[in-house]
Parts: structure tokens; C-alpha cells; sequence
């Protein structure tokens, strides 16, 4: 089978790999690139756990082709933090404990980053309601919804 030669930019870089043309984006980001951040939980786009942004697009990257992504922009959960400093969200969720086994983590977050650049003021419903589809097993939810509450609250200055 031939392979797809792939020029994209992910994290803002710009990264070259070939694949296979029936090649997840999920799968060439753990396989190609060595971002293992985003987690296979389905392979359905049920669970949300490879969520990424796809031009600015919160997407489950389990159901696209990597192939779809030539010239397109991605964004993972390795590019929100800066270096050492953890994106407030990601914080919160450590000093909330928002995560247990940690493989809905990585969706959570890059959903609840997405809906807060959307409206920086999300009711608790907005939240709930931009956040269901992201499954976790471990937490009920509870801490995640806080964790992105407070956050909100915090980047206001609230």
C-alpha cells in the first residue's frame, strides 16, 4: 500500500510524516509524532478522550483522516502548557483532583479550553451540556465541572 506523504503544522510547528491514507489523525499523532496525550478510548468518537482542535475546531481525532489534516492546523494536549507552566486548567484539575486514571483527561481539558475561549462565563449548565461528550469511568464528573468552573472564575479575575 502506498503512504501519504503529510505536511501540517501541530502545536505551531510544522511537521512532515507519511501514513497510511486510511490512517487515523488519532493514530499519527501517537504513531508519527510521539503524542501520546490523546488517548484511543472508543474509536467511535463516544468518549471524546482524542479530542483535539482541527482549525479551531474541537474534534474527536479518532474519526479523522490524518490525510484530512494536510495544511490544517491541530492542536493537542502536548501544546497547552507553555514549557513547565501548566495551562490554568490543567492546574486546577491537579489541585481539584479532577483525574483518576487519566485516559478522559486530555479530551476534558482541550473541550473545557475550547468552550472557555468561547464564552469566559459558562453557566454550570454551558458546561455540562459543551462537556458531554467526554466520558470518564473513575470521577462523576463533579471535580471536572468545578475544576472548569473555578478556572473561569480565575481567568476573569472573579
Amino acid at each position: 500500500m502506498s503512504r501519504t506523504h503529510i505536511t501540517t503544522t501541530v502545536n505551531g510547528d510544522t511537521v512532515e510524516f507519511l501514513c497510511d491514507p486510511k490512517e487515523t489523525l488519532l493514530d499519527a499523532l501517537r504513531d508519527h509524532l510521539g503524542l501520546t496525550g490523546s488517548k484511543e478510548g472508543c474509536a467511535s468518537g463516544d468518549c471524546g478522550a482524542c479530542s483535539v482542535m482541527l482549525d479551531g475546531r474541537l474534534v474527536c481525532s479518532c474519526l479523522v483522516l490524518a490525510a484530512e489534516s494536510v495544511g490544517r492546523k491541530v492542536e493537542t494536549i502536548e501544546g497547552m502548557a507553555d514549557g513547565d507552566d501548566l495551562h490554568p486548567l490543567q492546574q486546577k484539575f491537579l489541585e481539584m483532583g479532577s483525574l483518576q486514571c487519566g485516559i478522559c483527561t486530555p479530551g476534558f481539558l482541550i473541550a473545557a479550553k475550547d468552550l472557555l475561549e468561547r464564552n469566559p462565563e459558562p453557566s454550570e449548565t454551558e458546561v455540562r451540556y459543551w462537556l458531554a461528550g467526554n466520558l470518564c469511568r473513575c470521577t462523576g464528573y463533579d471535580k471536572i465541572i468545578r475544576a472548569v468552573m473555578e478556572t473561569a472564575a480565575d481567568l476573569r479575575g472573579a
